[in-house]
């Protein structure tokens, strides 16, 4: 273990430790609040550009697997943990949470004082930071903190999402044909689309609606992401066009770009929710589910048109957008991730309603 040093844009610094000699990374600093799930938030490609600061006090008791992960690779820039588990238990385990970090060449750091991090963040709100195990004086690191890009105004999606379409694998027998647009969309949302018979198509998210109509889908998927939402009018203009003429589900980034292409606005939470219990509070079905989330955007509730767009969900913590409708065309999004991994399953009946209604639009009328 070398000495590291954890420096924030606004000048406090965190010392602690590195397992690896990596030189340094860097990102926007933010806290997740998740006890389990690392390794499906390291390969979450939401949190591209991002260093994630655990507050679990101790991660990787349980090891990584070939099975957990949400995307082909690690997306984080950066980890901060309190500890690391020098050991793993689990049936499933193939490696350590340190080995997996090391073949992936991610920085990451123990011996922090998460809680006070955290605090910190949630005082400030989340900011860019660096890490470094080569350069310790605070001058020179706030002289490299001004070549570090704000998440406001950056377009990361175009680096994580497909290049190629793709039908993903085992769901081609599926007799609902789903046009996936990938922000940066996480394995499970696929493997619950497939098992609820849908033919999952998979599309870039530079697509354009020809292309994406020339498969001619039963219904419109947009994805999770990283980012900033505003920035991304080519994949809004995309789903202006099908707005009316096909069934639509939208999760994360996928809400906000709806909400966008509603005629809303979107703007930076102070320091996002990150994490696998936020209460949401869904008053269509009149229930409250317990949530995973994982976004530093949110929809201005104000900015959307009330005549067309009905609030279906809201974030009981801090009364933010969590879920809207369109009062005539079948359309509806959530901000949260009701496909979990990690978290609670609590909201996976809203695939189910997306399957219904890309049905119910096909029906014929009597």
């Amino acid at each position: 273990m070398g000495k590291a040093i954890l420096y924030l844009e606004d000048g406090t610094f965190f010392q602690g430790r590195s397992p690896f000699t990596f030189h340094e990374t860097s990102g926007e600093i933010v806290f997740n609040t998740s006890m389990t799930g690392y390794q499906e938030v390291l390969t979450d490609p939401s949190y591209a550009g991002q260093i994630v600061v655990m507050t679990y006090p101790l991660i990787g008791n349980y090891g990584v697997n070939a099975d957990d992960v949400e995307s082909s690779k690690i997306h984080v820039a950066g980890f901060v943990v309190k500890e690391f588990a020098k050991t793993y238990s689990n049936f499933r385990a193939t490696k350590s949470l340190l080995a997996y970090l090391e073949e992936n060449r991610i920085l990451a750091m123990e011996g922090v004082d998460t809680r006070a991090l955290t605090r910190h963040l949630r005082i400030r709100g989340a900011m860019r930071g660096i890490i470094s195990t080569q350069d310790f004086d605070v001058r020179f690191l706030a002289e490299k903190m001004k070549k570090v890009p704000s998440m406001e105004g950056s377009d990361l999606v175009r680096d994580v999402s497909v290049q190629q379409k793709y039908v993903w694998e085992g769901s081609q027998g599926g007799s609902l044909k789903v046009a996936v647009i990938d922000c940066g969309v996480k394995y499970n949302i696929l493997r619950i689309l497939a098992g609820l018979d849908c033919q999952v198509h998979v599309f870039p998210a530079k697509a354009t609606a020809q292309e994406i109509e020339a498969i001619k889908p039963d219904g419109l998927f947009i994805s999770n992401g990283p980012g900033d939402p505003a920035v991304l009018d080519y994949v809004v203009n995309t789903v202006k066009y099908f707005i009316g003429r096909l069934p639509i589900f939208g999760i994360c980034l996928g809400h906000q770009i709806l909400g966008i292409a509603l005629g809303g606005r979107t703007y930076k939470l102070k320091f996002g929710h990150r994490g696998a219990n936020q209460p949401v509070n869904d008053s269509q079905e009149k229930k409250i589910a317990i949530t995973s989330q994982n976004h530093g955007f949110c929809v201005d509730i104000n900015s959307l048109p009330k005549e067309d767009v009905e609030i279906t969900h809201m974030n009981l913590n801090d009364k933010t957008v969590e879920g809207l409708c369109h009062k005539k065309y079948p359309l509806f999004c959530v901000q949260y991730h009701p496909e979990a991994s990690p978290g609670p399953h609590d909201a996976t009946y809203l695939f189910k309603k997306f399957v219904v209604m890309m049905k119910e639009h096909h029906a014929p009328t009597k």
